[in-house]
């Protein structure tokens, strides 16, 4: 019956996904003890999460001992780790191997008498042994100290631990929560009354506009004016815009970013959203007159132009536990709600393998630390091991994704989705190569109707896991995405809110037309960062959403920006876009 089960799951999978089945080389039984570890409730390694990974040895030679590969997920065939082994069976080394292309290129071990490493392109097959001469080609990319050090003629990549930056208002509040007694508290503090609204930005009506909606684009945020009557406000987005001058937006119309086609950018305030929206269906509070007026941001992209990756920090989310639930939802002798508190043999980085950043046209920060990413409060905080968010990176399940949480996941066919992760969704496993959980929805999709409506958990500060003040004021910095459709495009939004509760966040999303949204991050601006990569004059201006978040790019001596995610590890994790090969 269990073996039926793990066929049928493979299935279910390729059908709710209408991708073709990727070939299983595991037997049932492998896959089926494989499963057995993953499930299990006791201390673990990494290995033991990748519930698909397949694992081929060659000897090198009488009494020379193996090389080992195994690719954690055989389906997505981006991550690797060599083992070289003694013939006694000890490990001696082993090396993280990322394939930066794995639509292009596969990877797999020749054996025989001199083992190789076969990658396998379109144009020709090539056989690489970084491992002879005393493994001097890995010794001498490990020695690098890159971060992605090129091997096999630089088709392959070594992952080299290094440390990732942080900001110094990062590296303060950690040093309090890690080194302070009570030091959360005294985080809290300073935030709720030294930085509350900090970030808050508003303008008051300076015109009206004449400007009818973009004929292609997302749709524009509902209004109670008419499209070529919205107030037109003043703005600090630091991106430059057709059919505008700097500095002047109307509320919810989208304007086309100059020399990216493809992404648009929006401002609102969510004074402006129309009253059947605001009085529409879905329970929200009331907003209050302060994030009424606080203007925001959206940036579109059409997901027909662009591809999406996530990466884990070098720190950040981390996978222990998370200090939220309490005792008595953690099992005895668990290092972390999934069996382990490292990702090692496995090299986290915070940033953009390089073989792609030629293409990359946008980053932004991924979510929640585990610190905060799990419950302490409401119903959520009794089960599930207090559902700490989860994340899957290049096929490698980090964390396990939780039912009831929002979930924003890219298959191995490029597509996108966003959804409420439920218990029939782990049939897609095997196809996910990034997947992101934070939170509670903000909007879910309705199935009748197929619109975006608040979710039922908008409202509650504990139960929703929405953070903000101790005292339950939920206004603050924030950010959060969500999908919408139009004219038979797919677009991807990610919202800047100055300072908003859920609840203004949720009925912003419903008025742009989104059918699913979820929070991102909030609180700080390298929490919020949202960077785009404009090609201009044969260079790479990079453009912050907000004038602050410049501040958190290094600089080198002569002025010249080093990008946040692309040109250093970052301690955060990361999502970024790039642009689909056929449409450059």
């Amino acid at each position: 019956m269990w073996k039926a089960a793990i066929r049928l799951f493979f299935c279910s999978a390729a059908w709710a996904t209408g991708l073709t089945p990727f070939a299983i080389a595991q037997s049932t039984d492998v896959l089926e003890s494989q499963r057995e570890a993953y499930d299990a409730v006791r201390a673990k390694t990494v290995l033991d999460l990748q519930l698909f990974r397949e694992t081929v040895s060659g000897a090198r030679g009488a009494n020379n001992g193996d090389i080992v590969l195994t690719s954690l997920n055989p389906n997505i065939g981006a991550w690797f780790l060599v083992e070289i082994r003694e013939a006694s069976g000890k490990m001696v080394e082993i090396f993280h191997i990322e394939n930066p292309e794995p639509h292009r290129q596969k990877l797999a071990l020749e054996v025989g008498s001199d083992p190789a490493l076969l990658i396998n392109n379109a144009e020709d097959t090539r056989r690489c042994r970084p491992w002879s001469n005393g493994l001097e080609e890995l010794n001498a990319a490990r020695n690098s100290k890159q971060p992605f050090a090129p091997i096999c003629g630089g088709t392959l990549f070594l992952r080299n631990k290094v440390g990732g930056s942080r900001t110094n208002l990062e590296s303060a509040a950690e040093f309090l929560r890690d080194n302070i007694w009570g030091g959360e508290s005294i985080v809290r503090f300073v935030r709720d009354n030294f930085f509350k609204d900090s970030q808050m930005e508003t303008s008051e009506k300076l015109a009206t506009s004449n400007t009818d909606p973009l004929e292609d684009g997302p749709p524009p945020m509902r209004t109670n004016a008419p499209d070529n009557e919205r107030p037109v406000i003043g703005t600090l987005l630091d991106i430059a815009l057709e059919r505008t001058s700097p500095g002047r937006m109307a509320m919810g119309l989208w304007y086309p970013v100059v020399d990216m086609p493809g992404v648009f950018a929006s401002a609102f305030q969510p004074r402006a959203i129309a009253t059947e929206i605001m009085n529409g269906p879905g329970k929200t509070n009331r907003l209050d007159s302060v994030e009424a007026k606080a203007t925001g941001y959206m940036i579109a992209f059409d997901l027909s132009q662009f591809d999406m990756g996530f990466a884990l920090g070098t720190d950040h989310p981390s996978l222990g536990w998370s200090p939220r639930p309490a005792a008595a939802a953690r099992p005895r002798g668990l290092p972390g709600p999934d069996g382990i508190n490292r990702p090692d043999p496995l090299v986290l980085l915070g940033m953009i393998n390089p073989v792609i950043t030629n293409r990359t046209i946008a980053t932004f920060t991924g979510g929640f630390k585990r610190a905060h990413g799990a419950f302490k409060f409401g119903d959520m905080s009794t089960f599930n091991m207090g559902h700490h968010y989860g994340f899957i990176e290049n096929g490698a399940i980090l964390s396990k994704l939780q039912p009831g949480l929002s979930t924003i996941l890219v298959l191995a066919d490029g597509s996108i989705h966003m959804k409420t992760w439920q218990d029939a969704d782990n049939a897609l496993l095997s196809m996910i190569r990034f997947a992101r959980q934070n939170g509670v929805p903000l909007l879910e999709t309705d199935p009748e109707t197929g619109t975006g409506v608040p979710g039922d958990r908008v409202t509650q500060w504990g139960a929703g896991n929405w953070s903000g003040s101790a005292d339950a004021k939920l206004r603050t910095l924030r950010a959060g995405a969500c999908m919408v459709e139009n004219a038979g495009k797919e677009y991807l939004l990610y919202g800047y809110f100055s300072t908003a509760t859920p609840s203004a966040m949720a009925r912003t999303f419903q008025a742009y037309g989104c059918r699913y949204a979820m929070l991102m991050d909030m609180n700080a601006l390298e929490h919020t960062y949202l960077a785009l990569y404009v090609p201009r004059a044969g260079q790479m201006h990079v453009a912050h959403l907000v004038p602050g978040m410049s501040l958190i790019d290094k600089k080198m001596r002569n002025g010249t920006i080093i990008p946040r995610f692309i040109g250093y590890p970052d301690n955060r994790d990361l999502f970024y876009l790039t642009r689909k090969e056929d449409t450059q």
